[in-house]
């Protein structure tokens, strides 16, 4: 039955989630050293922290707790998107990678929101 959610990994916007969690974890890599703790831990955390939340949600499997967790998500996504200016202004990251990281994470969360009108 193609469309039919059987789990979290069907869902499009968890496969973007870890989409853009690779696309984070390359990226940061090329960060400098003393960024290691620092932003380059902040991003990864904050890009680990979508998928993770809308899968734990899904899990749930309470409607009012899963839109809290997708709640969290979308938080954490303006979070990612700060942190990639940040990145951006300090030179780390240049304007084709900041416009591509701005462009996924701003589908993702439309996704989420999308997902949160629909439950």
């Amino acid at each position: 039955m193609e469309g039919k959610v059987r789990s979290f990994r069907d869902l499009k916007v968890w496969q973007k989630g870890i989409e853009l969690v690779k696309e984070i974890y390359t990226i940061t890599k090329s960060f400098p050293k003393e960024e290691q703790y620092g932003l380059s831990s902040q991003m990864r955390r904050a890009s680990v922290s979508i998928p993770s939340n809308i899968s734990e949600g899904y899990r749930r499997r309470h409607v009012k707790e899963y839109k809290q967790f997708i709640n969290i998500a979308l938080g954490s996504c303006g979070e990612l998107e700060t942190h990639v200016v940040i990145g951006r202004e300090l030179n780390y990251i240049d304007k084709n990678k900041e416009n591509l990281l701005m462009e996924l994470i701003d589908h993702i969360c439309r996704m989420l929101v999308n997902l949160d009108k629909k439950l």
